[in-house]
């Protein structure tokens, strides 16, 4: 029996591959560089090519993750404890110390999906046994 739980997993899942294919096919989104070469998703997300690597890993998992209730839950508390980090990183280190942009509109976005999965996560209620 597929929980709610799970089929938000999926829905996670499902979108962070998308933005992973957006990111890839933007402008710079290729590119390992950070400036000036970096992509933009919706004209607004800087991207570059680990940026949407990760994207796509964290939308695999959410998948994986999907298929049993204790997967879901892991993938969403400790999903959201990346994420809440990676708010506080883009703060101290806008270009993720080189590596993958982590500033400007991405750390409002980054916010708020830590807060989300954690909240998603830490209420997660198992779904009450069947008996027959």
């Amino acid at each position: 029996m597929t929980t709610t739980l799970q089929k938000l997993a999926g829905v996670f899942g499902v979108v962070f591959i998308l933005v992973a294919v957006l990111g890839f096919i933007s402008p710079g989104g290729l590119v390992m560089a950070m400036e000036p070469t970096t992509g933009m998703v919706l004209g607004v997300f800087p991207v570059n090519l680990l940026h949407n690597i990760v994207h796509l890993a964290f939308g695999i998992w959410g998948l994986v993750a999907s298929r049993a209730w204790a997967g879901s839950k892991t993938f969403f508390t400790v999903g959201g404890i990346i994420y809440v980090v990676l708010t506080v990183v883009g703060f101290l280190a806008p270009t993720g110390f080189g590596l993958v942009p982590l500033g400007g509109a991405d750390i409002g976005l980054h916010a708020v999906l830590g807060i989300a999965m954690l909240g998603i996560g830490y209420t997660a209620k198992p779904a009450p046994a069947v008996t027959v």
